[in-house]
């Protein structure tokens, strides 16, 4: 079951039980034990303050939301709404990659435990034909289950209890992520070449063998950090600070799986690694090609 563009509730809503949980302004999304139907209390001991403006205006950015605690998914809706994302929330695992299909998001908020198609399928067949950034949810602080998701090509993952603020700090961190430098009109030829690889970080374009290579977001910007200082030796830090940017905190072993992404879809052994080096007791740099 999936909705359109996300409808604001009427009233004061202060509160909404999740599961056991609760969440409001200030606090955090807590789900804790079995999950439950979602239920919904707008009860407040004041009448609805008068409507202040709040949402920043629209940004055309479209997010997804795929969760199936329903008050869930409305909080985490409204937070991205009110920081002007074009937002549609969805319930269902099979509906969520149809509607993905016609509403090309931009990032997807994914829940781990859906029912019947769970979060690892829906992100699989996402990454068939969508490039968008993808945070799952997980309802247990499993180091499995994270490594899992990100395996299937999530981006970053989040696990309940969170805030809502944090979700959308980590989406607009995605959504700003620094772009390599010498890029301007004047810098001249930006295409960068590796032995039988080639990047483009202007069209984010990559060919290998003159064959073009589809990659995620992620794996791109992975690769254009690289490949901007082929020389520089990067720690998992600094990668991670270059593509999820300084704020970003949990499993810095979360490079390493998208490294793996990365250098399989190059057909790059980690034995060979002619175009990413493992540099041991440090991290990645980039290889010659050679």
């Amino acid at each position: 079951m999936c909705e359109g563009s996300l409808k604001k509730p009427q009233g004061d809503v202060r509160r909404v039980t999740v599961g056991g949980g609760y969440c409001d302004d200030d606090g955090m999304v807590d789900i804790p034990g079995e999950r439950t139907d979602a239920t919904q209390d707008t009860t407040t001991s004041k009448p609805p303050a008068p409507e202040t403006p709040t949402a920043r205006p629209a940004s055309g950015v479209r997010a997804l939301v795929v969760e199936d605690e329903i008050a869930l998914a409305g909080v985490l809706g409204s937070y991205l709404e009110r920081e002007g994302f074009e937002v549609h929330l969805c319930h269902d695992g099979g509906a969520a990659v149809s509607l993905a299909r016609d509403v090309d998001p931009d990032v997807v908020v994914l829940d781990l435990g859906l029912p019947g198609l769970d979060g690892l399928e829906v992100c699989r067949q996402l990454r068939t034909f969508s490039d968008a950034y993808v945070v799952m949810l997980t309802a247990r602080d499993d180091e499995v289950d994270k490594l899992i998701g990100l395996s299937v090509g999530a981006d970053d993952y989040m696990t309940k209890p969170f805030s809502p603020r944090e979700l959308v700090a980590r989406v607009r961190a995605m959504l700003r992520r620094p772009r390599p430098l010498g890029t301007g009109e004047d810098d001249g030829p930006v295409l960068r070449s590796f032995g039988s690889l080639s990047v483009d970080p202007l069209g984010r374009d990559v060919w290998l063998a003159g064959e073009p290579v589809f990659l995620t977001r992620t794996e791109f910007d992975l690769l254009a950090a690289l490949s901007e200082r082929p020389k520089l030796a990067f720690s998992r830090r600094q990668l991670i600070d270059h593509v999820w940017g300084p704020a970003w905190v949990g499993d810095e072993h979360l490079v390493d799986v998208h490294i793996g992404h990365l250098r399989r879809k190059l057909n790059d052994e980690a034995s060979s690694s002619k175009f990413v080096r493992t540099v041991r007791g440090v991290g990645y740099r980039m290889g010659t090609g050679q």
